[in-house]
């Protein structure tokens, strides 16, 4: 696929590895709606990417919500006139212990903290992946590409129980997804990055962050143009499906 010729959509892009993916899309000539929770960020994504060779239309959606999803997808492919690219990079942390003691005091990780971040990082792709693929089969759409920001962290990692099974989950969409679609001449990959310098890791605390930053064997952070390296491969690459890229510094837990 030639990024030039994409109609693409990108949720999570008022920030982060989905801004940057956004904005990398439109500057090699793709047209992008970018989607987000955050008017405010998507407002500033607008106007960072004027006079870029591609276009970028902004839709403020809650990827947890069904009928919000729905109507994203209706509208964002009636402006691009089509779509043959989802990249599901919205994404959430609702971090806890699932059960801690101190002293005599017990505490659990509440099942609201659960909810947020499943509905963001699991339902929201599986709905915006169908009501994507079923707009590629309707218009029959090939090659159609959809692409999942998953995290290294879904080999697990203590206090993010929640966010694990999510990015886990998406890995295994991935899989069943890249088998099902490949027929129709939808491929389906995914992106695991590692420790990468965005907003959501500035909410780290602090030791926690250092600690990990010394299992890195690179000795640093990634950055978000890196992530998208590997979606540009990803595009490129026409044998590129049921597979997710590991782009972690060789993060070791």
């Amino acid at each position: 696929m030639n990024i030039n010729e994409l109609k693409a959509i990108v949720t999570g892009a008022a920030s982060g590895i989905g801004r940057c993916m956004a904005l990398e899309l439109a500057r090699g000539g793709a047209s992008v709606v970018a989607g987000d929770i955050d008017e405010d960020g998507l407002a500033e994504l607008k106007q960072e990417a004027q006079g870029l060779p591609g276009k970028i239309h902004i839709a403020a959606v809650d990827v947890s919500r069904e009928d919000a999803v729905n109507a994203f997808v209706r509208d964002a492919v009636d402006t691009l006139e089509g779509v043959n690219l989802l990249v599901n990079a919205a994404g959430t942390l609702r971090d806890g212990l699932l059960a801690t003691k101190e002293d005599d005091w017990v505490r659990k990780l509440p099942t609201a903290q659960w909810r947020a971040v499943i509905e963001t990082n699991l339902t929201g792709p599986y709905l915006l992946s169908r009501e994507v693929a079923v707009a590629m089969l309707e218009r029959q759409t090939s090659p159609g590409l959809i692409v999942n920001i998953s995290s290294v962290t879904r080999e697990g990692n203590p206090g993010q129980s929640n966010y694990a099974a999510s990015k886990a989950g998406l890995d295994a969409l991935t899989r069943t997804w890249g088998l099902e679609l490949a027929r129709y001449g939808i491929r389906v990959g995914g992106i695991a990055p590692g420790l990468t310098d965005t907003p959501m890791l500035a909410t780290m605390d602090e030791e926690h962050r250092r600690q990990l930053i010394a299992k890195l064997p690179l000795g640093r952070i990634g950055q978000p143009y890196e992530i998208w390296l590997a979606l540009k491969f990803i595009i490129e690459c026409d044998f590129f499906t049921g597979r997710v890229v590991d782009v972690d510094g060789g993060m070791a837990f």
